[in-house]
This record gives C-alpha cells, sequence and structure tokens, in this order.
C-alpha cells in the first residue's frame, strides 16, 4: 500500500468557517488545518518566503480562529480573577494580558490573551482549546452574577516593520500611541474594531478584533488589504518558524491539559505569570502552590538540533513529536516543536524532558525524521529575548523624549 503525504482536508458545512475565510482564501491557501473547531489556513504555498516577509515587510493573517469568550455582569471581575493565575487586580482596563486558564490540578486549559474591556467585561482570545463550556459550567455550579458568551467578534493580524505605515493610514497617526500589550476602539468605515498591540510574532504587529465580524468580515478583510498594497503586504498563516524562534508556546503541542505553568517555564522565574501570593483563591492555587514547593521532575527546554533541516512545522514535515533520547540511548522525552531557522542557521525547537538535563549544553539524540541526530540543550528564546522588537515603538518615544 502506498501511502499519501499530502491528503485534502475536507471542506465542508460540518467545520465552522472564520469570518475571514471566503476573503483569505482568495489569496491561494496552500494547506488547512482545524483550529477551535474551525479551518485555519496554515500557510499560502512558502512558509519560508512567508516568514522573509513577516521580518521585512508586513503581512496579513486570519485568524478568526481566535474565538473569544466574553465575560460580563457583576462578578465579572471575580470570576475571570478566579479562572487564571495571574492577579487582575494589576491589569488595567484597556490592557491586555498573556494568561494561562489552570484546571483543579494545574494543568493548562488555554493559554489566551485576556482583553479587559471594563471594569467587569473581559474577552479571552482562545488558542486551540475549548473554554466556553468550561466557564459557563464553573459560572453555573458557584451561582456567580456573570453572563457567558461566544460574541460575533473576529480578529485579524497585521504583523511586520511595516505594519505600523498601514495601520496609520487606516486610523491615523495617534495609533502609534498604544503602548504594547494595550488595546483602544476604534471605528473604519462605520465599523467597529478594536485594536490592540498585540500577535503571535514577537515582532512589531497588531491585531483587529471586529464587532458584527460575520456580516462585516469580507469587507473588513478587504479595507486591510487595500491599504496593505503600497508596502507588498502579503497574506501568510501562523509563522511557527518565528514562534519558535521567540520562544512562543503553542497550546496543543508545548503546552496542555497534562503540563503545568512551571513545567514550561513560567512560575519560578516568571512570578507574575502564576501569582501564588495574591488574595484570590484561583483555580489550581493549592495544587500549583504544592508543585512549587515540591519542585518538578521535568522541564520544556530549547533544543539545536543537528543533521538535515526539519522543516518550518506548519509544512507537514514533522506530524508527530520527535522522541529524544540521552547519549547512551535512553529515551527520555520528546520535541514538542521544531523548525529549521535561517538566522539562528541550525533546526531548533522545544523539548520536554526531566529535570536533571535541563542546563544549557546538555548533548542529547533526537530522533528527526532524518533519523538520530546530535542535539544540545541550549537557551530560549533564540532570539531578542527581551523582546526589543515588537517594543520598538516604545523605545522610540524614549528617544525622542531623550533629546
Amino acid at each position: 500500500m502506498s501511502i499519501n503525504p499530502t491528503p485534502a482536508i475536507l471542506q465542508y458545512p460540518r467545520i465552522r468557517k472564520s469570518p475571514f475565510f471566503y476573503a483569505s482564501r482568495r489569496h491561494g491557501v496552500g494547506m488547512y488545518s482545524v483550529y477551535n473547531h474551525t479551518y485555519h489556513a496554515r500557510h499560502y504555498g512558502d512558509p519560508v518566503a512567508e516568514y522573509w516577509h513577516l521580518l521585512n515587510g508586513v503581512t496579513l493573517w486570519d485568524v478568526g480562529v481566535e474565538r473569544q469568550v466574553e465575560i460580563t455582569g457583576p462578578d465579572a471581575f471575580d470570576f475571570t480573577n478566579m479562572l487564571v493565575p495571574r492577579d487582575l487586580n494589576k491589569c488595567r482596563v484597556g490592557q491586555c494580558k498573556y494568561v494561562f486558564i489552570t484546571s483543579e490540578d494545574g494543568g493548562i486549559i488555554n493559554d489566551p490573551v485576556l482583553l479587559r474591556l471594563g471594569e467587569n467585561h473581559f474577552w479571552l482570545s482562545l488558542a486551540d482549546s475549548d473554554v466556553l463550556l468550561w466557564a459557563k459550567g464553573l459560572a453555573y455550579s458557584m451561582g456567580m452574577n456573570v453572563q457567558i458568551r461566544e460574541p460575533d467578534v473576529g480578529p485579524v493580524q497585521v504583523q511586520g516593520p511595516k505594519s505600523r505605515d498601514v495601520m496609520i493610514d487606516l486610523f491615523g497617526e495617534s495609533i502609534q500611541d498604544i503602548p504594547y500589550y494595550y488595546a483602544v476602539d476604534r471605528e473604519l468605515d462605520g465599523m467597529e474594531v478594536i485594536v490592540s498591540r498585540t500577535g503571535y510574532t514577537a515582532e512589531l504587529g497588531y491585531e483587529i478584533y471586529l464587532h458584527n465580524a460575520s456580516r462585516d468580515g469580507v469587507r473588513l478583510w478587504e479595507k486591510i488589504w487595500e491599504a496593505g498594497r503600497p508596502y507588498d503586504m502579503q497574506v501568510i498563516g501562523p509563522c511557527h518558524i518565528r514562534r519558535i524562534e521567540a520562544g512562543i508556546l503553542s497550546w496543543g503541542c508545548d503546552i496542555t491539559y497534562d503540563t503545568n505553568p512551571f513545567e514550561v517555564g513560567y512560575g519560578f522565574e516568571a512570578t507574575w505569570m502564576v501569582d501564588l501570593n495574591q488574595e484570590a483563591d484561583f483555580i489550581g492555587k493549592s495544587a500549583l502552590t504544592r508543585i512549587y514547593n515540591e519542585g518538578i521532575s521535568r522541564r520544556l527546554v530549547g533544543v539545536k538540533i543537528g543533521g538535515p533541516e526539519v522543516g518550518s512545522f506548519n509544512d507537514g514535515s514533522m506530524i508527530d513529536t520527535f522522541p529524544v533520547r540521552d547519549p547512551n540511548g535512553l529515551h527520555i522525552g520528546d520535541v514538542t516543536s521544531a523548525c529549521y531557522s535561517p538566522r539562528v542557521e541550525s533546526n531548533i525547537g522545544y523539548a520536554m524532558v526531566p529535570i536533571s538535563y535541563r542546563e544549557t549544553g546538555t548533548p542529547l539524540v533526537v530522533e528527526t525524521q532524518h533519523g538520530p541526530q546530535d542535539a544540545v540543550v541550549a537557551e530560549k528564546p533564540f532570539l531578542d529575548p527581551n523582546k526589543q522588537i515588537p517594543k520598538q515603538l516604545e523605545r522610540q518615544e524614549e528617544a525622542a523624549v531623550s533629546k
């Protein structure tokens, strides 16, 4: 029997479609996957070319798969603060936060970007796992006075060094005033949107969240596309080469229900992400306190992997995790995400390994699709560890003030 290495994905009514589905497919989608029960364009033919265009130009992404869970009502703050290990007393109205939603055993249910739109008004911009029914069930069982729904909202991302120029042409010079990880309300040709300085790239970029997305999705897409034409905008899928370089995790690969924040590098050093000293008794607090005190037995580390290039992660080259062995051949873990980075000039990725193998420079053997390859534990993020690139507008403002 022969294996079809590139089977098609069926397009039919049962799988949901982004508000931008019919607009984004016009650009020649090369591969779809399903994310949050919704078709997701993964790339448009050449993920490496998309990577370089993201780094040097401006790109447009259909990320309508980032479903929003909206939480409102008199108890919305207390309820949302109970869902996440971050202390939301430190989150201002108009601010965004990267958060984990944790289960009672400390596992990671989702890692959304949280937008605080009002004192008691929140959106959770979801990664690829179900949260709506989890939140509804918790609110019902606890008798909290909140309304939880999925609003008719769809986001797109405008990412890359020329994204600022496109956004200025769309919204005016004041759009530059949005700080990193903040959001503002805007109107564009009668369409209500929220614009945030966020994205899945660690590059300069924005997300535009469209209200009434089922009605206006195609119109917004075309408006952004026309504004991007003078800057050679290209439509791309999620750039996994860039997110792996940047240390950005992917739910379902690097983090799951079975991993906790301490294992994936958030908690011991990043105490802001898991605030065990806050007053709120968030879900998973007891379990995470115990894990903090007892320590962990495994850790997600960066790895550099020798041998032939392993692909771009979203091109179908890595159809399963890569086994990790110690130099004696003992299977000790798995590489959860990997790609070839043209700038690092190496295969790079993340591996979950026993804590005794976490030190930088530890030799490993990784079984890629090309067979066993020598590897080594490496620092992550692999590039720009202090996120100076996406914060560049703030640096320019500081420089102007200093003059």
